[in-house]
């Protein structure tokens, strides 16, 4: 199966190796923008993965949509760098050749390196101009949310009827003052994002059954392309072991745009309030969500930013057996909220005279 693709359960023996990569990315909480190719063989890939982005080349104001930021991402190219940007890749008749030069799938291969580079500067300007949208238009931040919940859910809904291996798929809002009590706890100077305001958990029956569901994910919820770097927290899965599962192992290995050394020489993101035991596969992703309903006509073509914002949304996944053991002793929920608290507290009290807690209703002694 290709990027893109939809499909009913597969194991991680039936992946392909652009699903390999997706899932990789996401694991060790990588970027697209460090890729050297795709892996897209025919157009009708190039549809899913754009549907995934909410897109489509069939409709007109999609389709000149891209082909505007297509030609913001080619002059900055070419102002920034002299880049010499070939017409077929500049200018091509099907946007989906784009997507297919830079996976090398169509003639001239020459153009794949160029392919590639311009998709990265189409993906910044993309999010760049969708953020800018966001905030011009008004709209309540409980109105997308929503539209993501019913997004996310009706997946979870598809997969349950597919029979997925899934035993708890839940949805859930950070009330506001967990927000509080979350920004307050962060070590940064100023906090200025939670990304984990809206989460989802998704609990599998097996441990073997967590990286074919996330994959599955990549390939029908959210494009990989938009998984926030940096903001993956993986205490659960080992890339090499999974590679090592596939049939066709060496074969995959041989073709991997990086060594599968290069996980060794990370340091994954570790949240000092969770306990040494502690595992999970935590991701953050910025959702594409459509908001047609709340946009006026834009006064002139130069001036449509599209109909695409993102929200920003964290999943997490585990097993069953893994789940059950985060419940107990200082892996425990309640042990981390107690942490962090104690911890926001001694942040507030620095150099300061804590007040002591009110006073409760005295009790009255029994008599014997």
């Amino acid at each position: 199966m290709k990027q893109g693709e939809s499909a009913e359960y597969r194991p991680v023996e039936q992946l392909g190796l652009g699903e390999i990569e997706a899932l990789r990315l996401i694991l060790r909480g990588g970027s697209v923008i460090d890729w050297r190719r795709l892996d897209f063989q025919q157009p009708e890939e190039v549809d899913r993965f754009l549907a995934l982005n909410l897109l489509d080349l069939a409709d007109p104001r999609d389709e000149a949509r891209l082909r505007a930021i297509l030609a913001q991402a080619v002059e900055y190219l070419r102002g920034a760098f002299g880049y010499r940007v070939a017409a077929p890749v500049a200018e091509p008749s099907d946007l989906r050749e784009l997507f297919l030069l830079a996976s090398g799938a169509v003639e001239p291969r020459k153009y794949r390196r160029i392919a590639c580079v311009v998709l990265k500067c189409m993906h910044v300007v993309h999010h760049v101009e969708a953020r800018e949208l966001l905030f011009r238009t008004p709209i309540p931040e409980a109105a997308i949310s929503e539209m993501v919940d019913r997004r996310v859910m009706a997946e979870a809904k598809r997969m349950a009827h597919l029979g997925f291996p899934v035993v708890e798929f839940s949805g859930s809002v950070k009330t506001r003052s967990s927000l509080i009590t979350k920004l307050l706890s962060k070590r940064e100077s100023v906090a200025a994002q939670v990304f984990d305001r809206v989460r989802y958990r998704i609990v599998t029956a097996r441990p073997d059954q967590v990286a074919p569901v996330v994959c599955h994910l990549a390939s029908t919820l959210f494009p990989f392309n938009y998984v926030v770097p940096g903001q993956t927290q993986n205490s659960l899965l080992k890339f090499r072991q999974i590679v090592g599962l596939h049939p066709r192992a060496d074969e995959l290995v041989a073709q991997l745009q990086a060594p599968l050394e290069l996980e060794a020489g990370d340091t994954a993101p570790f949240n000092e309030f969770s306990a040494e035991g502690y595992k999970v596969l935590n991701f953050v992703v910025d959702l594409p969500v459509r908001i047609d309903g709340f946009l006026k006509a834009p006064a002139s073509p130069s001036e449509d930013l599209g109909r695409v914002v993102f929200s920003l949304v964290e999943f997490q996944v585990l097993d069953a057996a893994t789940a059950r053991a985060n419940e107990t002793g200082e892996a425990s929920h309640e042990r981390y909220k107690k942490r962090q608290v104690k911890q926001v507290l001694r942040r507030l009290s620095r150099g300061l005279v804590v007040p002591k807690k009110a006073p409760g209703p005295k009790k009255r002694k029994r008599r014997g």
